[in-house]
């Protein structure tokens, strides 16, 4: 299950200078230590990275801590692929469709790179580097000395100001969030390992490849691949609006959209099957059942094996139904439910509509 963490509405905004002393970053909620990209089982990070998040009527506020014993970078030039460097990234997708979504990537010299990605790259892209995010605030503040390798560091800070009237161009929904509204975001960081020679970082070479080797990727809510355009993987920010200030009692268990998006989950297991069916007979399967064959049991989190008198079958909960049309290179499957119509098609969008259930929906299993 991804992650998940409940963004607290503020009315006085914090000062984007990198330092992370104002009194909102100090009675934030942070997040757990981040993960490897592929999950718990694999070594954890060397160095810790934890993150906070905040929301007013302007801006969508981030924070990030990352211990770092040899704080370096070198591009400096905006729209730099700054993964090259050493970086913390950020990842948004306001509706959940897996498309039209954001990204953000800054080093410890405050360079960024910011573009819109039209689709994953899995599903043919186009990245979007010309796209900008205008009025974005960004700075980062260092502990110790960058680019200097006689000492050692503690760490370095990130502090980023969103705004949402930039994030409602491609958001599909309202922006800034009504409280309740859940989006997907993750967060990143890409570690190189480091040499130092003649008093500058040169990233390690692998003596029996004689290649760099390949960076670390550290991140809030584990991928489960080394890739972290997935973005139905991505953890889910349930922001709270400013009612009370961001404090009333706001969980995501609770919460109907939450419900969708788990249920939504399950379609993306057609859509893998069906691109493996695609890659191996040239044509998409037109009917579950030949995806049955093939690969096993579609959405088996929420269907239920039951014995008839022609063997064993798999049915769904209550009210729910599941159908799918495929044409040559084009498919589109469809799981109606009460939490609301769920479609997938061949380029990896996921739709739910309604994006936000109401908040009487029994969205797993309803009583008949």
């Amino acid at each position: 299950m991804p992650e998940s963490y409940v963004c607290r509405w503020v009315d006085q905004a914090p000062t984007i200078d990198g330092k992370l002393n104002d009194s909102v970053w100090k009675s934030a909620e942070w997040t757990n230590a981040f993960t490897d990209i592929e999950g718990p089982l694999k070594p954890a990070p060397t160095h810790n990275t934890i993150c906070a998040m905040l929301w007013d009527d302007q801006f969508f506020y981030i924070a990030a801590r990352l211990v770092e014993p040899h704080v370096n970078a070198s591009l400096t030039e905006r729209d730099a692929v700054i993964y090259h460097d050493n970086d913390f990234e950020v990842f948004i997708d306001p509706d959940g469709d897996n498309h039209l979504y954001y990204e953000l990537e800054i080093n410890a010299l405050n360079t960024v790179w910011d573009l819109l990605l039209v689709r994953p790259y899995r599903d043919g892209a186009p990245a979007v580097n010309a796209w900008d995010i205008q009025g974005l605030q960004t700075a980062v503040s260092v502990d110790g000395t960058l680019n200097d390798p006689s000492d050692t560091d503690d760490g370095w800070n990130v502090e980023i100001a969103i705004p949402w009237n930039v994030l409602a161009q491609c958001a599909g929904r309202p922006s800034p969030p009504e409280s309740g509204h859940i989006w997907r975001v993750n967060f990143s960081r890409v570690q190189w390992q480091f040499d130092a020679n003649d008093g500058r970082y040169e990233k390690r070479i692998d003596p029996i490849t004689g290649q760099i080797y390949p960076e670390n990727n550290w991140v809030w809510s584990p991928q489960g691949l080394i890739a972290m355009h997935y973005p139905e993987n991505w953890g889910e920010v349930l922001f709270v609006g400013p009612q009370l200030h961001g404090q009333e009692t706001r969980t995501i268990q609770t919460n109907t959209e939450h419900a969708s998006i788990n249920i939504a989950r399950a379609l993306m297991d057609v859509y893998y099957a069906q691109k493996t069916y695609h890659e191996k007979y040239g044509f998409y399967a037109q009917t579950p059942r030949e995806l049955e064959n093939d690969y096993g049991v579609l959405m088996k989190k929420w269907t239920t094996e039951i014995e008839t008198t022609e063997g064993f079958v798999f049915v769904l909960p209550y009210q729910w139904t599941f159908e799918m049309e495929a044409t040559g290179d084009r498919f589109m499957a469809t799981l109606d439910t009460p939490a609301g119509l769920i479609t997938v098609n061949e380029e990896g969008r996921l739709v739910r509509n309604p994006l936000q259930p109401p908040e009487d929906c029994q969205c797993l299993y309803p009583e008949p």
